[in-house]
């Protein structure tokens, strides 16, 4: 079955850095897009990033661009999410996602919380 599980989350001061992994099993990985969605309290769940199948594509929301980075190895079926200069309102839940045919799957999320 399709499991997605993120790791890499916690808390950092304003100013630093995280990078978030998120290893895909069930599916054959290198032919889907992945994305990285997050969730605040009280917010809709909202698109953060997302790369095509071979990695040549990339999309960002307007939030983070310049800030955060996605990537993928395919030959570890992993995609990630760099993200620096973190700011407190990056406080979120962060979730992994793909799309197979119809079906969308998420991970389990990993949160992420910048405070000093």
């Amino acid at each position: 079955q399709v499991q997605l599980v993120e790791s890499g989350g916690g808390l950092v001061q304003p100013g630093g850095s995280l990078r978030l992994s998120c290893a895909a099993s069930g599916f054959i990985f290198d032919r889907n897009a992945m994305s990285w969605y997050r969730q605040a309290p009280g917010k809709d769940r909202e698109l953060v990033a997302g790369i095509s199948s071979a990695g040549r594509i990339t999309e960002y929301t307007d939030s983070v661009k310049g800030r955060f980075t996605i990537s993928r190895d395919n030959a570890k079926n992993t995609v990630y999410l760099q993200m620096n200069s973190l700011k407190p309102e990056d406080t979120a839940a962060y979730y992994c996602r793909t799309r197979i045919i119809e079906d969308i799957y998420w991970g389990q999320g990993t949160q992420v919380t910048v405070s000093s």
